[in-house]
């Protein structure tokens, strides 16, 4: 898990300055009313990261778990991402990320077969959920950074 913990560091690190180079305005932009601007897909990943905190510290503290799907489209409308200053979530997503570098880094191994259902769909091992985690984050980023060499194999939990 050192490994996926340092893959997760890196991208973060790479993707961070190119995110802080996109203007606020160019952020905001959405190309039609149905499809995510910027802000929004960095709001999506700020809930992925706060989701997958709660999936991650819960499977540490029981072998087996039952966890709701969330509606990512209601939360990123609740919480008007498209409004939020750019920088703003850019560092809340930065900060996020790299505390879940340091969970999955400091992971206890016997713990990475514990077992996680989500909304009747799985099971999962927590192993699995952790290093999956990060192909979704970068899934997402290469959509924002089409350019950036962000890598993603793209077969994860959350577009079932």
């Amino acid at each position: 898990m050192i490994e996926t913990a340092r893959h997760l560091r890196e991208v973060i690190t790479k993707a961070t300055p190119l995110l802080k180079s996109i203007s606020d305005k160019d952020a905001a932009y959405k190309a039609s009313p149905k499809k995510w601007s910027k802000k929004e897909i960095v709001g999506h990943l700020i809930d992925s990261a706060s989701n997958n905190q709660q999936k991650f510290v819960r499977l540490m503290e029981t072998e087996k778990l039952n966890f709701v799907k969330y509606n990512q489209d209601n939360w990123v409308s609740c919480q008007r991402y498209n409004q939020a200053d750019w920088q703003q979530l850019i560092e809340l997503w930065q900060a996020y990320n790299l505390h879940l570098s340091h969970i999955i880094e400091y992971v206890v191994l016997e713990k990475l077969q514990h077992l996680i259902t989500i909304d009747d769909i799985g099971s999962f091992t927590l192993e699995f959920i952790m290093k999956d985690y990060v192909e979704h984050l970068k899934h997402h980023l290469k959509a924002l950074l089409p350019f950036a060499g962000i890598d993603s194999k793209f077969k994860n939990i959350y577009s079932q």
